[in-house]
Order: structure tokens, then sequence, then C-alpha cells
């Protein structure tokens, strides 16, 4: 049986990864003493990233 996506489900999972991707850009801007546009696109690069590592992270421990 295939599960499909619901628009709540992607809704839930968009929010979710913008919550996470929140966190850690905030985070990495608290730890940055200088802030140019390069650090700004790395920075927001590498908070997507850790946003989607977290998702699923999350996912292999609740099977969710």
């Amino acid at each position: 049986m295939e599960r499909r996506a619901t628009p709540r489900a992607a809704l839930l999972v968009a929010g979710e990864l913008l919550a996470w991707w929140a966190a850690l850009a905030l985070l990495w801007l608290v730890l940055i003493t200088t802030v140019d546009t390069l650090e700004r696109i790395v920075g927001a690069s590498v908070a997507a990233v850790g946003a989607l590592l977290a998702r699923a992270g999350r996912r292999a421990v609740t099977w969710r």
C-alpha cells in the first residue's frame, strides 16, 4: 500500500524544516562575529542542510 502525502502533511513538513532552519541560522548568527555576504550564504546553506538532517534524525527516532 502506497502512502500519499496530504497537503496538510506537506505543510507540516515545510513548517518543521523552516523552524529547524530558523533555529540553526539564529544559533549561527549568535556565534559569529562579523557577517559579510559570503558568510550569510554559507550560513544559510549549512542551516538548511542541518534542518534536513535534524528532520531525518527525528523521523528515524519517532518512526513518523
